[in-house]
């Protein structure tokens, strides 16, 4: 059976967030993996064509902000 749980670690210590639905002293395969950021995850996406300078430009400039962020 596998099932994927969301855990946090703690003082060296995976800790599910919800119980398991495992005997006490089962052996079990752990698979670990950090959760990735969303931007990451939407990395490429876009399919951006442009230079890194146009993007730096586009993602740091004020007048392409939106109204609400100036």
């Amino acid at each position: 059976m596998a099932i994927t749980v969301n855990a946090v670690y703690e003082n060296g210590v995976l800790k599910p967030k919800e119980p398991l639905p495992f005997k006490e002293h089962a052996e079990v395969e752990v698979t670990v993996s950090s959760r990735g950021s969303p931007l990451l995850d939407a990395y490429g996406i876009m399919g951006w064509t442009g230079s890194a300078e146009e993007l730096e430009r586009f993602a740091l400039d004020p007048e392409f902000l939106p109204e609400e962020a100036k």
